[in-house]
This record gives structure tokens, sequence and C-alpha cells, in this order.
């Protein structure tokens, strides 16, 4: 396979592959993207702002199989990202778009994603929700969901991103992937691997701003340590949720594998640092690698709470009317999230201080949580 920039006579081959990849979501049951666009318009303007890619397969007959545009600087769509929050919101990103093959072609995605993370170490991407194909590929990649933006016309799409950890060992990072998410599948939503994933992008990023500060512990330059402990932090939910950080505490100890990469201390902190995540702890994590994991665990964004809340309620208890789980809502809410909640933040100037205030004022403002509630409920 060869990569190379686009040219006017790739037009024709390009917008071909547009019609093809257009099919394929139609049989797909995806009726409603790429409905009109992208136009030969579109692919100009990619090819003069030298965005658009082709990709080349054959070794004696090259041909054109497949074309992507990956587009560096501020997308302004991304501006406004809706039931969820971007992760990294300072470092400068590159998107990808418009990613498209011909008839035939395998693995044309996987190429196009690899050649995005060799040129650039923070990736964002959104794709409709009905591409299941896609949403696939992003999670394979090791993409993180992190909301909902809109077109121009107001149409939704799922938004993703991914950085690179350039300091994370590759091994290391491998083994998370192949051992430690996968063990995560089948737990509820609320730990499932996009949430590992959304933790360890969320406390690699806080231990950046801390190096930023002038922090010198080990946990803030030590950019591996922080990924094992986002990575495993949830490990013990396999032995419930009520226990869950104390089995993790315990597994971590126990992981021969860990030692490839950390001392018999690292491995303690790593530990300690699950066993201290848990939102109803009501003591101050023992290490700042701790209070660095319980933040990027907090994740809170005010209508996936409240969504999360609901959901629980319907799943774990089936037997309550439309009331019973409005007054469960309520009762959990305040309990965790409002003012006097058993939630705490551990950090200074932490990076959840803005959006739990949020979450408190949704709080009280009870009729357009009752809204939301209503909404979630169907009703």
């Amino acid at each position: 396979m060869n990569i190379r920039k686009s040219t006017l006579e790739d037009i024709d081959p390009i917008l071909s592959m547009y019609d093809h990849s257009r099919s394929v979501m139609r049989a797909d049951g995806n009726m409603t993207q790429w409905v009109g666009y992208p136009q030969r318009e579109d692919i100009l303007e990619d090819i003069e702002r030298g965005v658009s890619y082709i990709v080349e397969s054959g070794k004696w007959k090259v041909e054109s199989t497949g074309t992507f545009a990956l587009v560096p600087g501020i997308e302004p769509t991304y501006g406004y990202i809706d039931h969820g929050r971007w992760i990294d919101e300072q470092t400068p990103y590159a998107t990808l778009h418009r990613l498209a093959a011909m008839p035939n072609s395998c693995g044309i995605a996987d190429i196009a994603f690899c050649y995005a993370k060799e040129h650039f170490s923070h990736l964002r991407v959104d794709t409709h929700h009905d591409n299941r194909p896609m949403r696939h590929i992003l999670e394979k990649q090791g993409f993180v969901y992190c909301g909902i933006i809109y077109m121009p016309d107001g149409a939704p799409r799922d938004a993703y991103e991914w950085w690179r950890y350039d300091e994370v060992p590759t091994d290391l990072k491998e083994y998370a992937e192949s051992v430690i998410l996968p063990q995560h599948e089948h737990y509820d939503a609320a730990h499932r691997p996009n949430h590992i994933r959304r933790v360890i992008a969320r406390a690699i990023c806080i231990g950046e701003r801390l190096k930023v500060k002038g922090e010198t512990a080990v946990a803030c330059n030590n950019s591996h340590l922080i990924y094992a402990a986002a990575a495993m932090h949830d490990i013990g939910i396999c032995e419930g949720r009520e226990v869950h950080h104390l089995a993790s505490g315990r597994i971590i100890r126990a992981d021969q594998n860990l030692r490839r990469w950390f001392t018999e201390e690292e491995i303690e902190m790593i530990a300690q640092a699950a066993e201290d995540h848990r939102a109803s702890a009501t003591t101050k994590p023992r290490s700042l690698l701790g209070c660095i994991i319980s933040e990027a665990d907090r994740d809170i964004e005010p209508e996936t709470i409240v969504r999360r809340t609901v959901e629980y309620g319907l799943s774990h208890y089936p037997e309550l009317d439309l009331e019973g789980h409005w007054q469960r809502t309520l009762d959990h809410l305040h309990e965790k999230y409002a003012e006097g909640g058993y939630l705490k933040l551990w950090m200074d100037d932490s990076p959840n201080a803005a959006p739990l205030a949020e979450l408190r004022a949704l709080i009280k403002n009870e009729r357009r949580l009752r809204e939301m509630f209503l909404e979630i409920m169907g009703r």
C-alpha cells in the first residue's frame, strides 16, 4: 500500500469510492449518512487545501483503492459537544474525514488511521450513529467516545478522540488493550472498555497539566505509571461493585506481568490508587497518583450522570413504577452529587469542579431535572 496526496485526476475515482461506500452504508441500514454529500466541490476543496489522500495498492498495476481527508487545526463543528465533553481541550489535533474505499478493497480504514496516527499525536473523528462498522473500527483503533457534535444542518454525529501516549511503552499498551480492557466487555455500561479508555486519557491529561504547574511527584513525571493505574483501576469489578476497588488492588499486586515494567514499590502505588479511587471514599487517596485516578474516574457530565442513574434504576429495580424511579433518581443524585453529597474532589483546581457545579445546579432545578428524567424514560 502507498499513501499520497490526491490530485485533480483523482476526483472521479474518489467520487466512485464515495458511491460505493454510500451503497455499503445503505445495505447496512444506514439510510441517512452521506445523502447528497460529499460532492465534487468538497473533493476539490480538500485537494486545494492539501488534506485529501489516496491509498494505492498493487505491485505491478497500481490502483487507487481508498481515500480520506486528514485536516489539521480546529474543526468548527467540534466547538460544542453535547451529552459529554472533549477530554483534551488544549492540545492541537487533526480530524479524519470522508473515509471511503473501492469495492473489494480491505483494510483501508485501518491503513488511514495508522497513517494519521504516525503524523499526529492527537486525533478527533465523528461518525453517524448508524454507521456501526465505523464505530467498531474506532473502538478497535483505541478512540474514546466523547459525546455528540452537530453538523451545520443540525444533524448529530458521535464524536471520538485519540492520543498517542508517546511515553508509554508499546508493549504495556498492547497488554492493556489485549488483556485488561477485554475483561470489561460484559460489565455494566459504566465500566465498559470505553470508560477505561476515558479514564486513561483524562488521567494522563491531568498528569500533563500538573507537570506544567511544576509538580515534581513521581506520578506526574511517569506517564506509564498513570497509564497502568488508570487501565487497571476497575479490574476487580468482576467481584462486584461494592468491593471492586479492594479486589482491584489485590489483582494488581498479584499480576506478574506488571513486573516487566514496574518495581514492587510502583506496583504498590498502582494498587493503592485503585483501592482509593472509589467515589464513596471518605478519605483522600494516599498518593498523588491516587488523586489523579480518582479525579479521572469522576468524569462528571451532568446529562450523562442523570441518564446513567435512570438507566441503572431501570436495570436493577424493574419493579418500580414511574414515580418510584423518579424518587430513586432524586435520592441517588442528592446522596452522591448534591452539596453535602459523598462525592469529593481531592485536587486543587480540579477539572471536575466546573461540571460538578453545573450538575449541582441541575439537581436544584427540579423542574428541568424532571423533564430530563421523563425524556430518558420515553414519556
